[in-house]
């Protein structure tokens, strides 16, 4: 089969014939249709100091997908050949205490799709039955192919209660403008989401977004002053890793407003605790989904009318993935498809 490979230890991927993937006893076959470009895809492919600490070569990229279940092992049960699944791309251990306890997200020896083993960028790819998603429902297959990262935004915005909260999110990249449209589809009042891209903000707009702030040229509390807020946001999902983002972000909240931290930060950096002490502010860290409880919150959202079709900006043949990762690396543009049924 054809698949997406880092196969040495440098710059670059390589799109070569690689053995179609067995599935054991507990294990389902899933024929590829659509997957997703993520920033971890962009690092791998950059091999920057985290890839190279992170991965392993030879490895198949790639964890946001969608694709037909086209086997199943011989323990699996209530997934036949045929269904269309997307996968949990985290795989837990199942053994440690958040395993047991059935918080699975939780759990400490987590391995990553396509990144701690061969993932879905190519014709097939196997997973444990166990992280297997069956679309029950209708539903877009290049929406069905971002599902994962879907997921992230689901669960940092309704990490706390939305209805009639102002939401300050920081961060406009496609995480971020999916957590602007599960946050105003969920009830809050208003959505502010700050970025320094002209098209990105304007993608949030179309997302939803009640205010989509340029901080390049404008600051969070004029933003408040025009919405007529007077006590500061209820509500702050962190999506963007940047130290600025985060300290007007903390300059920015009421008093016990609470903050969801989804973006990762490239290295430490200081923020002002005696404000978050004082101000009593909750700051949550998030780290993927809850399984499978995220998944069934974004399946209920999409029935109910969420719109996603802004966030993807582009789409292309698996073979024309150097021209679909510029893109995606650009920054220039939404999430980024390829298509494995070309």
């Amino acid at each position: 089969m054809k698949a997406l490979v880092k196969q040495h230890a440098e710059p670059g991927l390589w799109l070569l014939d690689v053995p179609e993937p067995e599935a054991g006893p507990g294990d389902v076959l899933i024929k590829v249709a659509r997957t997703g470009i993520c920033g971890t895809d962009l690092h791998i492919r950059s091999w920057d100091g985290w890839a190279q600490q992170a991965v392993g070569t030879p490895l198949i990229l790639g964890h946001e997908f969608v694709g037909e279940v086209a086997g199943v092992g011989a323990d699996v049960a209530d997934i036949a050949v045929g269904d269309l699944v997307s996968g949990e791309g985290h795989l837990v251990c199942g053994k440690c205490r958040n395993c047991l306890a059935g918080r699975r997200h939780l759990c400490r020896s987590t391995v990553g799709l396509g990144v701690g083993r061969d993932g879905a960028f190519a014709e097939y790819v196997v997973l444990p039955a166990s992280n297997v998603w069956v679309h029950r429902t209708k539903v877009d297959l290049d929406v069905a192919a971002i599902f994962d990262p879907f997921g992230n935004a689901v669960h940092t915005a309704l990490s706390f209660p939305l209805v009639g909260e102002d939401v300050l999110i920081t961060g406009a990249g496609p995480i971020g403008i999916m957590a602007a449209a599960v946050a105003k589809h969920a009830g809050a009042r208003n959505v502010v989401i700050t970025d320094v891209s002209p098209y990105r903000l304007d993608l949030a707009r179309k997302a939803g977004a009640t205010l989509a702030l340029n901080v390049a040229e404008s600051g969070i509390a004029e933003a408040q002053r025009s919405l007529g807020l007077k006590e500061g946001f209820d509500i702050g999902l962190e999506m963007s890793g940047r130290p600025e983002a985060m300290r007007d972000m903390v300059d920015n909240m009421t008093h016990g407003g609470r903050i969801a931290m989804l973006g990762l930060p490239a290295e430490e950096f200081a923020v002002d605790w005696a404000k978050i002490v004082t101000s009593m502010i909750t700051v949550k860290g998030i780290y993927g989904r809850e399984m499978f409880e995220t998944w069934y919150a974004m399946t209920v959202l999409l029935e109910g009318g969420l719109d996603l079709s802004p966030v993807i900006t582009g789409k292309y043949a698996y073979q024309d993935f150097d021209a679909a990762f510029d893109e995606a690396a650009g920054g220039h543009c939404g999430k980024i498809i390829l298509d494995w049924t070309a």
